[in-house]
C-alpha cells in the first residue's frame, strides 16, 4: 500500500490558500507552500493533527470511519477511548456511556480505560526490570513514535515494548466476546472511539506489532450527537435494563485521557509526563543529549492537556480535562496492581507486548550513494550562507535551511527566496541603469 494511504491526516486543496499557518507549526517539517496550496510529505507526517487545529480555513481534515461502517460485521465492539468521558457535563454515570453505546447498533462495549489498567501493570513490570533502559519511554501516543522513528531514532530503544490501550483492550474484548458467545473472531469488528487521527493511522499503519486488532476508528465529533441524545434517555431514567458494569477500567484507567494519567497510574515517582507535540520534540533532545539523568519514565502526549486535546474532540480541551479530573477524584481509588493480576497480563501474552521491532523511518533521503549525498550536503550549505536565515516561510518551505535542501532535490528554486529574488531585481535594476546610460553616451 502507498504511504500517502496510510495517513489520516489529509489536504482539502480547494479549501488551501496557502497561507502559511500549518507551514510553521509541523513540528517534522513536513508541510510545504507550491503554486498556493499546501503539500503534505508523506514520509516526514506523523498524523500529530496540529496541522488540523492550526488551519482556520479547515483544510486539513482527520480521515476516520463513518459510524455506518460497524455494519462490515455481524457483531460489533465499540472501544471508547477515556476521552470520551470527558466531552459530556454532568456525567455522573460512566456506565451511561456503554448504555448509550448499545443502543447505538453497538452488540458489546470494552472501555478502553481497562486496557490502560492492564497496559499500565505491564510497564510497572518492565520498570522493575534493572537492566530496562532509562528512560524508558511509553508507547500510548503514536504521534510521539513516529515522532522518535523520524526525528530520534536513537531513543527507539527506551520505547517500552507494550502495545497501547486501544490493542490491548480490542485483543481482550474480542476475546472474551467470542468465548462468551460462541462466535468466531472474523464475525467480530472493533471499533475504537476516536480523540485524534494518529490513533486511525495506528490501526492502518501499526507501529511494534505486525497487524492491529482494531478493525475501525470512529471520531468523536462523528458520534457526539446521537450519543448524547442517548445519554439524556438515560438521565430521564430508561436504562433499558442494560448491564455494562463488567466492562470498564479504572479511575486510573479514566485518569490516562490527560496528561500526567499514565505517569500517576504506574506509580513511578521519577516520571515526567508532557503534552504538545512541541514541548514533547523539546523534552526528547534533552533525553537523547542525556540531559535527564535521573528520568526513569517520559510519557509523552501529542496533543496539548493530553488525549482530551486531540482535534478531533468536541468539547474545549480545558473543560474536557477538568471532568476528566472530577470523575477520577469521584470514582472509587483502586491501585492497578489490585485491579489487574500479574496473570492476567500473562494469559493476554503477546496480545501486551509488541511482537516486532520499530524500525527508523529514513525519510527524505538525500542520495542512495554515499559519495553522491556527500555532494548534496556541501551544496545545501553554500545554499543556506546564501539565504538570509530569517526562517519566514514565504518560499514555500518552512525554514532556509529546509529551502536548501528542498532546492538540492530538485523541488524549489534559489528564487523561491523572496529576498534573493528582491536582490536579483535591484542587480538587474542597476544592470539596466548602467545599459541605458551609456547608449545615450
Amino acid at each position: 500500500m502507498a504511504l500517502k494511504n496510510l495517513h489520516s491526516v489529509k489536504l482539502d486543496k480547494g479549501k488551501c490558500v496557502g497561507c502559511t499557518g500549518c507551514l510553521k507549526r509541523c513540528p517534522t517539517e513536513a508541510i510545504r507552500i507550491r503554486k498556493g496550496r499546501a503539500t503534505i510529505i508523506d514520509e516526514l507526517c506523523i498524523d500529530c493533527g496540529e496541522c488540523i487545529r492550526v488551519c482556520q480555513q479547515h483544510a486539513k481534515i482527520a480521515v476516520t470511519d463513518p459510524l455506518s461502517s460497524i455494519n462490515r460485521f455481524k457483531y460489533k465492539i465499540a472501544l471508547p477511548a477515556p476521552a470520551l468521558f470527558g466531552q459530556f457535563k454532568k456525567l455522573t454515570d460512566v456506565n451511561s456511556i456503554s448504555r448509550g453505546l448499545l443502543r447505538m447498533g453497538f452488540n458489546y462495549v470494552f472501555d478502553v480505560s481497562r486496557g490502560a489498567d492492564i497496559a499500565s501493570r505491564a510497564i510497572m513490570e518492565k520498570l522493575k526490570n534493572p537492566s530496562c533502559p532509562h528512560p524508558l519511554i511509553s508507547s500510548a501516543c503514536p504521534a510521539v513514535l513516529r515522532l522518535i522513528q523520524v526525528r530520534f531514532p536513537e531513543l527507539i530503544d527506551n520505547v517500552v515494548d507494550v502495545r497501547s490501550p486501544m490493542e490491548i483492550a480490542a485483543s481482550a474484548a474480542k476475546r472474551e466476546f467470542c468465548e462468551k458467545n460462541g462466535v468466531k473472531p472474523e464475525e467480530v469488528g472493533c471499533f475504537f472511539i476516536t480523540p485524534c487521527a494518529a490513533k486511525a493511522t495506528a490501526i492502518r499503519n501499526p507501529i511494534g506489532h505486525k497487524k492491529s486488532a482494531v478493525d475501525g476508528a470512529i471520531s468523536i465529533i462523528e458520534i457526539y450527537g446521537l450519543l448524547s441524545s442517548q445519554l439524556r434517555r438515560d438521565r430521564m431514567g430508561d436504562s433499558d435494563d442494560l448491564d455494562t458494569r463488567t466492562h470498564g477500567g479504572t479511575a486510573l484507567g479514566i485518569g490516562w485521557a490527560r496528561s500526567g494519567g499514565e505517569s500517576l497510574a504506574i506509580e513511578e515517582e521519577e516520571a515526567l509526563a508532557v503534552d504538545g507535540i512541541e514541548n514533547v520534540s523539546k523534552v526528547l533532545e534533552e533525553i537523547e543529549n542525556d540531559r535527564l539523568p535521573d528520568l526513569k519514565y517520559f510519557e509523552g502526549l501529542a496533543c496539548d492537556g493530553g488525549c482530551v486535546g486531540g482535534p478531533i474532540v468536541f468539547e474545549n480541551v480545558y473543560i474536557a480535562r477538568n471532568r476528566i479530573r472530577k470523575l477520577v477524584v469521584d470514582l472509587p481509588k483502586e491501585k492497578i496492581s489490585d485491579a489487574v493480576t500479574l496473570e492476567e497480563v500473562k494469559q493476554l501474552g503477546n496480545d501486551v507486548c509488541f511482537d516486532k521491532p520499530i524500525e527508523p523511518i529514513e525519510a527524505m533521503k538525500l542520495d542512495q550513494d554515499f559519495s553522491e549525498a556527500l555532494k548534496k550536503m556541501d551544496q545545501i550549505e553554500e545554499i543556506r550562507k546564501k539565504l538570509p536565515g530569517l526562517d519566514c516561510g514565504s518560499c514555500g518551505s518552512p525554514t532556509c535551511q529546509a529551502l536548501a535542501e528542498d532546492i538540492v532535490r530538485g523541488y524549489a528554486r534559489e528564487l523561491d527566496c523572496l529576498f534573493l529574488l528582491k536582490q536579483k531585481v535591484t542587480d538587474m535594476a542597476k544592470q539596466m541603469v548602467e545599459v541605458s546610460e551609456l547608449t545615450r553616451e
